[in-house]
């Protein structure tokens, strides 16, 4: 009973023990956070007032990669599209 109440007692060998515990999730919660406020600012795909534009994907910018890492992306517009695109509007 002694032993089991000195066990979770706050010891310096167990503060430093989490240390390592305490930096890997602050890193990892920083990380998402600042990547969360690079997206919002940064791509074009994140949406934050749907309301002030009901169609968002109508301004984004096919000749502008999306994805966090694109190798050798070439995009051409479809011609059929593109008049369909025209007569609709």
């Amino acid at each position: 009973s002694v032993a089991g109440t000195q066990l979770f007692s706050s010891s310096p060998l167990c503060v430093f023990q989490l240390i390592p515990l305490v930096g890997v999730v602050s890193f990892a919660a920083v990380g998402s956070v600042a990547f969360s406020v690079y997206s919002l600012f940064s791509k074009s795909d994140v949406i934050i007032n749907k309301s002030g534009n009901p169609e968002p994907w109508e301004t984004i910018d096919p000749t502008q990669p999306q994805k966090l890492l694109t190798i050798h992306q070439k995009w051409k517009p479809i011609e059929e599209l593109e008049n369909v695109k025209k007569l609709t509007k």
